[in-house]
């Protein structure tokens, strides 16, 4: 079997395609984790190189008074007929080209040809990041090698269309139960249905107003919404059971424990059991390495909506931006595919920020 070989130096619209069609599902990365760590041991001898698990990183030593980490996912979703890569004018498609192998691209071609960067530069290509975040590299990372995730800013290569978003929302899943009493359905009095409690629920969250707020000039606006009903066991039974879950998205600003707190009192009354909760980031765009890279891109940020790995580098006390070429909107698609230009847009916003 032919090893793959990459080509650091290359444009990184070639690296892309060639990160690209190094397939890399979640839990199968050894491949293209092997590519990556031998073309950084052979190609870029100024990196100090460690390799955990099929994770690979990365990292320059020179005294700098800063430290900048470039963070990016090997693996993608399920392959859906969409590999090997192919072009269309200015388009690139395939598998993980937008999420994130566009961003994964720069970083890797930046840090291969800028041996002397105006800041000590950290690489972290890691793995699982497409699957339950009790397996993704980063966390394992942290437990083992916790000394190559400390930097003075923490840049993110998930897929923005080329603009900053900074921080991220955090996320809350909580399940309400309404209860009632099991019956024929054709006796229905003798019985309560839960389902109709359930209204309740609904009434809440149909009232329900969205708080905004700005956090360093981004606006962040939550939501609280139902994201499933599940009621009854057979057509002609009164349930006496159902299970409304509700998703909270909630703004930097609101740690763990006040989002927790937040929900429960907008369902007071109700029974309810929190199932998932991850805090959000916040921006940190006060950080000099983030004004910094701020200027170098020349565009004002904008708030992240949705979760993405920011937060843990925010837990860890490191500033922490999302920036990357590829569109959000295309990941897990089968037509998935970023437009070459942006990668070239990156590459040099990178450049500009990174070189002496």
């Amino acid at each position: 079997m032919t090893r793959p070989v990459l080509d650091l130096a290359a444009d990184p619209v070639d690296l892309c395609a060639a990160l690209v069609d190094v397939q890399s599902v979640s839990g199968d990365e050894a491949a293209l984790a092997d590519a990556v760590e031998r073309a950084l041991r052979e190609q870029a001898p100024h990196l100090e190189v460690l390799r955990s698990g099929h994770a690979v990183l990365a990292r320059t030593h020179l005294g700098r008074g800063s430290r900048v980490l470039l963070a990016g996912h090997l693996d993608t979703v399920p392959v859906a007929d969409n590999l090997p890569s192919h072009r269309d004018g200015d388009l690139l498609f395939g598998c993980g080209t937008s999420d994130m192998k566009a961003g994964d691209a720069v970083f890797a071609h930046l840090a291969a040809t800028l041996p002397e960067p105006r800041h000590d530069v950290t690489l972290v290509f890691y793995d699982c990041e497409e699957v339950e975040a009790a397996r993704n590299g980063l966390g394992r990372i942290e437990r083992e090698h916790a000394d190559w995730l400390r930097a003075d800013l923490a840049i993110l290569g998930e897929p923005t269309n080329g603009l900053v978003e900074a921080g991220c929302q955090g996320t809350l899943r909580a399940e309400i139960t309404t209860r009632g009493r099991r019956a024929h359905s054709a006796r229905s009095w003798l019985g309560s249905n839960a389902v109709h409690a359930a209204e309740q629920v609904l009434q809440r969250l149909t009232s329900y107003a969205a708080r905004e707020v700005d956090i360093d000039g981004c606006r962040y606006r939550e939501g609280l919404q139902a994201v499933r009903i599940a009621g009854g066991i057979a057509g002609n039974v009164v349930p006496d059971e159902c299970v409304v879950t509700v998703n909270f998205r909630f703004a930097p600003d609101r740690d763990a424990a006040g989002a927790e707190k937040h929900v429960r009192e907008v369902f007071d009354g109700f029974e309810l059991a929190v199932t998932d909760l991850v805090p959000g980031a916040l921006p940190g765009l006060g950080a000099p390495a983030a004004q910094e890279f701020l200027s170098a891109t020349g565009a004002a940020p904008a708030a992240k909506y949705g979760w993405t790995d920011v937060s843990r580098f925010a837990a860890l006390g490191i500033p922490a931006l999302n920036y990357g070429p590829g569109d959000p909107n295309l990941a897990h698609t089968r037509e998935e595919h970023v437009d070459i230009r942006r990668i070239t847009e990156a590459a040099d916003v990178l450049r500009t920020f990174l070189a002496p």
